[in-house]
């Protein structure tokens, strides 16, 4: 434990992508109870000839589309039983939700208000995706990967078996310029990307289940609280959760990033212990150990980690 614990300090030098809500729905008046009223015509599907220019927003299932300050905007439109309307902005594009009864020319109009806020979440998106896409790891030798915010080179070296777990960290070589710590993997060079992959994740779960433990039993007393049992995530959408009989779960890709940002995550999760919300109270238990803990969520959704790679 000590000697993981100095690996990730030498590192250093010395916990939902998840789709955005409309910061306000508007609200939708209650249908009219008249017999002879007619429901609202469905939203008409987008002519399969139509072309869409580079820099148009296309979602893959769109069937509408609307021109937003110029920009022509392609997205997902449903009907269900809702009472709003209701906007999500996601790697995929817009999609909106509307009650059965609301009119199309209603739900056009709540977009064109919210065209600046449609638009900037879109580009966002793109940014991201764009990010994610330049993170993903290539699996082959002389790859590289991030581990606790510090970038580490991938070798395969058949000759060792590393005490039989497959895999062995190196620390960078003392005064070296650009120095990289290098993760050596015990397997042939003809091995597989899906091999190298498998063998190069195994590790990092091993270290993964070594640090988070270790910060949990570091941060639990310091709340207050106690944990029963943590259980490593592969979840696609969040760092981490907690349940009332005290399991806490944690992405083990969080591995990747800088401690700063694991140590969040953990009293994120800790801290629901306490209060099963995100109430102002939660947020006073979460600063009384972390005091910039704003600033370290905020790096977290930065962090460019594809969560389902």
């Amino acid at each position: 434990m000590q000697r993981l614990m100095q690996l990730a300090l030498d590192f250093l030098g010395g916990p939902d992508p998840e789709p955005v809500s409309a910061p306000r729905e508007r609200p939708t008046p209650t249908p009219p109870q008249r017999p002879e009223a007619e429901p609202a015509a469905a939203a008409p599907a987008l002519p399969l000839s139509h072309v869409f220019q580079p820099g148009t927003w296309h979602h893959p299932r769109a069937n509408r589309l609307l021109v937003l300050q110029s920009c022509e905007v392609a997205y997902e439109f449903k009907r269900g039983k809702r009472r709003t309307i209701g906007l999500s902005v996601g790697p995929e594009g817009l999609r909106v939700s509307a009650p059965r009864w609301t009119p199309v020319s209603e739900v056009e109009a709540l977009l064109h208000t919210k065209a600046a806020w449609v638009l900037d979440k879109l580009q966002r998106a793109r940014e991201r995706a764009g990010e994610l896409a330049q993170a993903r790891t290539v699996w082959a030798d002389g790859a590289e990967l991030d581990f606790l915010g510090q970038r580490v080179r991938l070798v395969l070296d058949p000759p060792h078996s590393f005490n039989q777990v497959g895999a062995a960290l190196q620390p960078p070589e003392p005064g070296a310029r650009h120095a990289q710590a290098t993760l050596r993997l015990g397997l042939a060079h003809s091995a597989s990307e899906a091999q190298i992959r498998d063998a190069a994740q195994a590790w990092l779960m091993r270290q993964a289940q070594t640090l988070f433990t270790e910060r949990l039993d570091h941060f639990a007393p310091l709340l207050g609280v106690r944990y029963e049992k943590l259980r490593l995530s592969r979840a696609g959408t969040r760092w981490g959760s907690a349940s009332a009989n005290g399991t806490i779960r944690l992405n083990w890709r969080l591995i990747h990033l800088k401690l700063s940002m694991v140590d969040y995550v953990v009293v994120h999760e800790l801290s629901h212990l306490r209060h099963m919300d995100h109430s102002p109270q939660f947020w006073d238990v979460v600063a009384s150990i972390l005091p910039d803990h704003q600033q370290r969520r905020q790096a977290l959704k930065r962090a460019a980690v594809p969560l389902g790679e």
